[in-house]
């Protein structure tokens, strides 16, 4: 059995199909199971996975038409099964899925713009369900795949290594985090592509609330976000202005994951950073405007969801479509009228 996970989509949607495989892994103990990806950081965390044999790694978004083509037909007929995960919805996504080959072919049916994006050519399906956690209709999708039930609904799972750890242990000491100091974790920050940087709760929101924790709690406050989110930690440490805030600079995610471990509460947008501290078990407070709680919350750790609860929202939907506001008073009134306050309350919550 040669099984073919396609986890293009991102950071977040491959961790959060980490259950669903634990559980094909577990069904078939000796398949081989790859995996396709296009980003490092999905490859990081990945190679960590000891449910997944080999890794094929090619950024289609930078190579072009002709070298993707040709990677893709390298590894056309040699799976028995390929696996779009949930969610991704676009017609790139199922086009790959169709042009590996396999005989079974999963992905999720959309509610939305399904056709369009052709998802027909996927030949086993569910419809999706918008009630669902996305690990849930991973693992429905598997059930469908696999004619069979499961009880089980597992953890994330992202693996640390040794030197991981390692770094992180030196990371807190170079910081002066010590073993009794609180320590609460930001990420500003989150996707940009289709304007989902309006997800976004402001800066300045980030400023005064680790500008609050300090001065009530005397707490340590790391600020975490990838490479492309430099600016942006950099403007919230330097706005805070406190020893007592720092930046975390990691060669990879797998290291800020490491380091995230010592977060005693997590603050987060929408972001791939939710889901890495839902798998490390962190207590985690998601701010959320116009994403749909039930697909994304923090997954299987304790959890504190931060929202306006607009009679609009949710908004957001799995599609190519831009991230739009339909309001005539505020637009994304949803994340920008979320109070500094309501987020301090919800950490005080779990502090207490």
């Amino acid at each position: 059995m040669k099984i073919l996970i396609l986890a293009l989509s991102g950071i977040g949607d491959a961790l959060m199909f980490t259950p669903a495989l634990k559980l094909i892994r577990a069904t078939y103990p000796d398949a081989q199971i790859d995996a396709l990806v296009m980003f490092k950081a999905v490859k990081d965390m990945y190679e960590r996975n000891p449910d997944i044999n080999n890794i094929h790694y090619f950024e289609f978004l930078n190579r072009g038409f002709i070298p993707s083509l040709k990677f893709l037909f390298g590894l056309r007929k040699k799976y028995d099964i390929s696996i779009n995960v949930y969610p991704s919805n676009r017609k790139e996504y199922n086009v790959i899925n169709f042009l590996i080959g396999a005989p079974k072919r999963a992905g999720v049916k959309y509610l939305r713009m399904n056709a369009r994006e052709l998802g027909f050519l996927n030949n086993i399906s569910i419809v999706e369900d918008d009630s669902l956690h996305n690990v849930q209709t991973n693992i429905k999708l598997v059930e469908k795949l696999l004619n069979k039930k499961f009880a089980e609904e597992p953890d994330l799972n992202f693996p640390l290594t040794k030197d991981d750890e390692n770094f992180a242990e030196e990371f807190l000491i170079n910081t002066n985090i010590k073993e009794n100091d609180l320590v609460i974790g930001f990420h500003p920050g989150s996707a940009t592509l289709k304007n989902h940087i309006k997800r976004r709760w402001e800066p300045e929101k980030f400023i005064q609330l680790g500008k609050k924790l300090i001065e009530t709690k005397n707490a340590k406050i790391l600020i975490f976000g990838g490479p492309e989110e430099e600016d942006l930690k950099k403007l919230i440490v330097n706005s805070i202005d406190s020893e007592n805030a720092k930046l975390v600079d990691t060669k990879n995610l797998p290291q800020s994951a490491a380091v995230l471990k010592r977060c005693d509460v997590f603050v987060t947008n929408d972001s791939s950073m939710l889901h890495i501290a839902s798998a490390m078990k962190r207590k985690v407070v998601a701010i959320m405007g116009p994403t749909n709680p039930n697909y994304i919350h923090p997954w299987n750790t304790d959890y504190k969801i931060v929202s306006l609860n607009l009679e609009c929202s949710p908004c957001f939907i799995y599609s190519p479509r831009q991230l739009i506001c339909f309001r005539n008073d505020v637009k994304f009134k949803c994340i920008k009228e979320l109070s500094v306050d309501l987020v301090y309350n919800s950490v005080l919550d779990f502090l207490k």
